[in-house]
């Protein structure tokens, strides 16, 4: 008698885990002809037709060259990461050389590199996940001929997000590491 009511509560557990549809019974779809597969899923080019207006976007950010001079330093300043990394994809090597060679040639100039993290995970995950990021960030410029002392690190871990929203674009948007640029020359 002891154990009824662990018995009963076992029971309603399993009860509510169960699955009321039975998958014998989903409806089939025929489909007459050919089987249609989007070309992307085949890793083949997608004709425009089909193309989304984001993924052409995307397509002429790849196309559009980023620029290394001074000017474009201005503006390429975020250094985007993988969920839970604080590795540097090759992609922004070029960006944090042009960077570096600018603080190598302006000795006086300071830079700190804020790391940034989603809003996914404990506010302490989230902060030491930003400094990694910053830290990575300071490591490949000093790597590139930047002075120690002209690149400082902080950690706003999910503080300040880029954008709001809880989707993947926001997530990935604010997944980053900033320069900013304390004093130039």
């Amino acid at each position: 008698m002891r154990n009824l009511p662990l018995v009963l509560l076992l029971a309603a557990l399993l009860s509510a885990c169960a699955t009321r549809d039975d998958p014998s019974r989903i409806r089939q779809v025929a489909q007459d002809g050919t089987l249609k597969v989007h070309p992307g899923l085949l890793g083949e080019p997608v004709p425009a037709a089909l193309q989304t207006p984001q993924s052409l976007a995307a397509k002429q950010a790849d196309e559009t060259p980023m620029r290394m001079d001074e000017e474009g330093l201005r503006t390429q300043r975020s250094v985007y990461f993988d969920l839970d990394q604080a590795a540097i994809k090759p992609d922004y090597d070029p960006i944090l050389q042009a960077h570096a060679r600018y603080l190598a040639r302006h000795p006086s100039a300071r830079v700190r590199i804020e790391g940034h993290a989603d809003e996914r995970g404990s506010p302490a995950y989230n902060q030491r996940l930003g400094l990694k990021r910053a830290q990575s960030v300071r490591a490949t410029l000093l790597g590139h001929g930047a002075g120690s002392g002209q690149v400082a690190v902080k950690s706003w871990g999910k503080a300040k997000p880029k954008l709001l929203g809880r989707n993947e674009e926001a997530w990935a948007e604010n997944r980053r590491a900033d320069v900013i640029y304390e004093s130039e020359k």
